[in-house]
């Protein structure tokens, strides 16, 4: 049995409820997600319209718990090691309660430039694990902290290297270079390439005059391939309304997402069947305890729950509020801070 409608009011339960399951060994088991988790609940809140479901004093004052000191950013969880991920979740937070003076956004910002590797890549912590997840991590974390000028022009090349190494002939992203397209990399990737301004023929590239200048040349690369990317993304799309990370693999909530947003970003969220995508996610709702599952009977999660709901509204699903796809937060919130990026025609 599914229902036709989002069940808003059995999903805010679900996320309060989850603030209330200290002794689950779920619970205990999972406190290496607890910082992510809580942006996820809370995103998903501020887009139900039900922000002050958790409360706001609570929050901040565990968020600036998980302080590391030493590495001068936030871990998972108070007494964690620092990681780049939940350092970004602890901004994302922060920022959506207005409470980023809070943190020290310089120690931050030298946390994330010291993970910068030479090949233009970012690593997620001090032990050196590299992913194109983690370009976009940083990228974000900068921005929002606006710290993004501190990456110098040489270091933002290299990275944008990095990123044009992960493109495939298919025209999606990988981890790495080489890797094979999954619909997680593609967004992180775009939404990468869109902070940094890359996506689009350069300014001025109809024109003969400058066609041929330094800003057409390799060391400003930009991604201007987006229909062939953009109709990698639609090829996505299951029978059954939901969406896959890459051929072959089952459909899951969380790609109706990272599909959107990429789609959103490119402008191409018309070349998706919507109202398939739509029937998919409310398809995954449990309609007794609230929340969202990774497909239809499975169980529910914040993760699924959070990205379900995103992905509705970015499909402007009645009721929802709108959610920016590069950074998945607010639209209001990332209109304050003067963030909003064009979408690419």
């Amino acid at each position: 049995m599914t229902s036709d409608s989002l069940l808003v009011p059995l999903h805010v339960s679900y996320i309060q409820s989850l603030a209330n399951s200290t002794d689950d060994l779920a619970y205990h088991m999972s406190a290496h997600l607890r910082m992510n988790a809580i942006y996820w609940g809370l995103t998903a809140l501020c887009t139900m319209r039900h922000k002050d479901a958790l409360d706001r004093e609570e929050l901040i004052d565990w968020v600036m718990s998980c302080w590391d000191e030493e590495a001068g950013a936030f871990g998972a969880h108070p007494g964690h090691d620092a990681h780049i991920l939940t350092t970004l979740s602890a901004i994302q937070i922060l920022i959506t309660h207005d409470a980023l003076d809070k943190a020290n956004l310089d120690r931050i910002a030298d946390f994330i430039l010291s993970l910068h590797q030479p090949s233009g890549t970012f690593a997620g912590d001090c032990w050196g694990e590299t992913d194109t997840r983690f370009i976009y991590i940083a990228l974000s974390a900068l921005t929002l902290t606006r710290r993004i000028h501190r990456l110098t022009p040489d270091a933002v090349e290299r990275t944008v290297g990095y990123l044009r190494a992960c493109k495939n002939f298919d025209g999606g992203f990988g981890a790495s270079a080489g890797a094979e397209s999954h619909a997680t990399q593609v967004f992180v990737c775009l939404a990468a390439l869109a902070i940094l301004d890359r996506i689009g023929p350069a300014p001025g590239s109809n024109n003969p005059e400058i066609a041929d200048s330094a800003a057409m040349s390799d060391a400003a690369w930009r991604l201007d391939d987006t229909d062939t990317l953009a109709w990698w993304l639609c090829e996505r799309q299951r029978p059954s309304g939901g969406l896959n990370g890459r051929p072959e693999k089952l459909e899951d909530v969380c790609y109706s997402f990272w599909v959107l947003a990429s789609l959103a970003i490119l402008g191409r969220l018309s070349w998706i069947d919507a109202p398939s995508v739509v029937r998919f996610v409310l398809s995954a709702q449990d309609l007794e305890t609230g929340g969202i599952a990774d497909r239809p009977g499975d169980m529910v999660d914040v993760f699924h729950t959070h990205f379900g709901i995103a992905a509705l509204a970015l499909l402007d699903y009645p009721g929802l509020a709108p959610l920016d796809p590069v950074f998945c937060m607010p639209v209001d919130v990332i209109e304050r801070l003067g963030l909003r990026k064009a979408v690419t025609k």
